[in-house]
Parts: C-alpha cells; sequence; structure tokens
C-alpha cells in the first residue's frame, strides 16, 4: 500500500528517519500499487496532482499517461521516493507537512490512496490539503474499514487483535476508521463529501478469511448499511471544498 506520514511536531528533526526505519522491513511491492479501482473516481479534467504517500510512483504515472496532467509526489521512504522521481514531474521525499512549502490553491487533485491511517493527525493533513487545493479541487482518498468482518469476528469470537505486515490491521497504521467516521473527518477539515462507497469487497487477507466469510453469507442478504460495509476491505473518498471550515 503506498503510504505518508505527517509530522506535527516542527521541532521533530528526527521524525522522517524513523518513518524510514518504519517501512525499511517492508517489500517492494509494498510501495508499487496500481490501484486502477481508485481511476474511476478521478476527476478527469484535473490538470496539476499531488500523490501523497506516491510509494514508487506507480498510480501517479498511470495519470500522468492517462490523463495527461502534471503529477507531484510526496512519499517518507526514500527508496520510494528515488524512483518517484523518474516518472512523476516532481517527486519530494518527506513527511507531508507544512515544512514541504507546497504552492497554495495550486492542485486540482489531491490523493490519499491508503494514506491517512499511517498519520498521527490525519485532521491536519487533511486541513493543509485543503490550503494547497485549488478552488474547485478535489480530494480522492482510499481508507482501510476496521469494520470489515473478519476483522470484527476475530476481535469479538476470538479475542484476537494480530497486528500483520500489510492490511487493515498493518503494523504502521496509527488511525482506524468507520464509513461514519470517515465521513466525520472531512467535514471538520472543511470537506464536504460527495462519494463515499466501499471497495474491494471479499478480500482474502490472511489465513481462515474463507471461512469467515461463508460465516458473514448467512447474515449478507440483510438490507442495513452497516452489514453491507462488512463485505469491504476499504473506503473511497471523493470530497471538495466547504465554504468554510467546520469548527
Amino acid at each position: 500500500m503506498e503510504n505518508s506520514f505527517s509530522d506535527t511536531n516542527p521541532s521533530s528533526a528526527s521524525s522522517l528517519g524513523r518513518l524510514e526505519n518504519a517501512y525499511a522491513e517492508k517489500r517492494a511491492d509494498y510501495f508499487e500499487c496500481a490501484r486502477p479501482e481508485m481511476l474511476e473516481l478521478f476527476p478527469s479534467k484535473s490538470r496539476r496532482v499531488l500523490d501523497v504517500g506516491c510509494g514508487s510512483g506507480v498510480f501517479g504515472e498511470t495519470l500522468r499517461d492517462r490523463f495527461g496532467c502534471e503529477v507531484w509526489g510526496v512519499e517518507p521512504d526514500s527508496k520510494s521516493a528515488g524512483k518517484a522521481s523518474a516518472t512523476l514531474h516532481r517527486a519530494i521525499h518527506g513527511c507531508f507537512d507544512e515544512r514541504l512549502e507546497l504552492p497554495a490553491n495550486y492542485f486540482d487533485c489531491i490523493c490519499f490512496n491508503d494514506v491517512l491511517e499511517h498519520m498521527a493527525d490525519p485532521a491536519f493533513a487533511l486541513e493543509l490539503a485543503r490550503k494547497l487545493l485549488a478552488p474547485d479541487g478535489k480530494i480522492i482518498a482510499s481508507i482501510p474499514n476496521i469494520a470489515q468482518f473478519p476483522i470484527l469476528w476475530r476481535l469479538a469470537v476470538r479475542g484476537r487483535w494480530d497486528y500483520t505486515e500489510r492490511g487493515i490491521l498493518d503494523k504502521t497504521h496509527l488511525r482506524f476508521f468507520t464509513r461514519n467516521t470517515i465521513a466525520e473527518l472531512f467535514e471538520r477539515a472543511g470537506f464536504a463529501v460527495e462519494q463515499l462507497r466501499g471497495i474491494n469487497e471479499f478480500t482474502y487477507m490472511q489465513p481462515g478469511d474463507s471461512r469467515i466469510w461463508k460465516i458473514y453469507r448467512l447474515v449478507a442478504w440483510l438490507p442495513v448499511q452497516r452489514i453491507r460495509d462488512m463485505r469491504c476491505l476499504q473506503f473511497a473518498v471523493v470530497a471538495g471544498k466547504n465554504s468554510r471550515p467546520q469548527t
């Protein structure tokens, strides 16, 4: 999964180094996600794009080639940022914070593909993104769903909350979200959520998921949104600026 952190403490000179250590053991494909399911949400008229947590630049390169847009990336992993610099218009190695001095009101679209959950303060990241967006700019984001059925089953029935190398319980995740808390996060940061839908249904991430999904199908027919959401690995979000931030 593509990833990034924001660091809200300007005095923390070692924050980037800590991130390098956190990702040192990740496999290379962790930073090389194409994310084709997010392309249909991309506002095709966008000319200038910022991909936060761009990884090695695979998703940004696709945007560049398919839509002909100028793509910038921010990535805290130095090896991945180096790869991204070969394909994107500009790739910045660092944390997503105000010290990057990115241009205000510049980007037509800012992407957070499985990134906000890695951040200590995702609300701060969205508030910063709001300043960088053009007046009619959009955020597109993918965020893991902590209410996925296998996660809930293992917690409620087996009493297990085991972190993994990737997926919803990735050991580098700091924040966890449901459909409702995602909407609240964006609204508090000054955005109007235009789309919010589950993606990547019935994903097999851990041993035993096949059996757990069979159990889920016993209740899957019920016309309840929260039950339908349980089949989704992530939520996809499209959001635009509100007239002013929520307080």
